[in-house]
């Protein structure tokens, strides 16, 4: 049996920038897990829209949300960073949500300060709740946990709106409320990154997202900078929508496949990577192999 993968604790331990890329459904879980990342990202934006088919706006609740950490941490070997918006309500409402990723099996939870209903990160028109309130919800999420390996990333969206300094204030009231990783969202230019990563000790989290707010940087760019972790949320949900949307466009012009000139993922591999090997190994073993007794209509 091959060793487990190490933790994302321990991973942050360790030098280097750790590459969490965003998987967002089974198959690109099942996928990004077979990469030897050190840890996965399952992005909200692309988790809602898989799941429910609706904007990352507040829409999804607990419920929805709990249950995709449980499967696709209950896949993984790679560490799981899940997704869980302002926490889904009140301070009774962190601990419930803390107690039920841990136990779904996060490795880390992201917990952002805006108000309710939130939005995506790189969209405009977030407003945030006052620090104070937030500093709250970071106590009760650190009181709530059972493992201290269960990392609680909070997250600031006060840039936008608010911006640099009132972000960065508010990041540094949240580690010292016991954030183990802080994330400033959306940052606008390389120097405010720059700004961000020589204003604190704890790991900070890059958000990479295309055509977002902020400038996509290469590896030694970032760890240059003092980010620890790089996340990249949707650029294989782009990546698989632009080719989806060019393989319906081929049906819908042509009624076929036949001619295509779209890049598609070996059909072979594709059974690999969702496990029939396991299926058919099963059946061979476990095969009726004697002759059937008793009487036959």
């Amino acid at each position: 049996m091959p060793n487990a993968p190490m933790s994302l604790a321990g991973r942050l331990k360790l030098p280097g920038l750790v590459v969490a890329p965003g998987v967002f459904d089974m198959v690109s879980l099942r996928l990004a897990d077979s990469f030897g990342f050190g840890a996965l990202y399952m992005t909200g934006f692309g988790t809602v829209a898989s799941h429910l088919g609706l904007p990352d706006a507040g829409l999804a609740t607990y419920s929805d949300m709990v249950g995709r950490v449980a499967a696709m941490a209950g896949m993984a070997r790679t560490p799981l960073i899940a997704d869980a918006d302002t926490g889904y309500g009140g301070l009774l409402n962190m601990r419930h949500t803390m107690r039920g990723y841990e136990a779904a099996g996060a490795a880390a939870i992201q917990l952002e300060d805006q108000e309710f209903p939130k939005k995506c990160g790189h969209t405009p028109g977030r407003r945030v709740i006052p620090t104070a309130d937030m500093v709250r919800k970071i106590r009760v999420a650190v009181d709530s946990r059972q493992s201290p390996d269960f990392l609680i990333i909070a997250r600031t969206d006060a840039r936008t709106t608010l911006g640099l300094d009132e972000a960065l204030r508010r990041a540094e009231a949240y580690a010292k409320a016991g954030a183990d990783i802080l994330f400033v969202e959306s940052p606008e230019s390389q120097e405010e990154m720059r700004r961000i990563g020589s204003a604190f000790d704890l790991p900070l989290v890059a958000n990479m997202v295309e055509k977002g707010r902020t400038p996509v940087l290469t590896r030694p760019e970032l760890e240059a900078m003092g980010y620890k972790i790089a996340i990249f949320p949707v650029t294989a949900l782009l990546a698989a929508v632009k080719a989806m949307a060019d393989v319906y466009r081929q049906f819908q012009q042509h009624g076929s496949s036949a001619g295509g000139t779209v890049p598609l993922y070996d059909f072979a591999d594709l059974t690999t990577l969702m496990g029939f090997e396991d299926v058919w190994a099963f059946e061979q073993r476990y095969a009726q192999t004697d002759p059937p007794t008793g009487n036959t209509p």
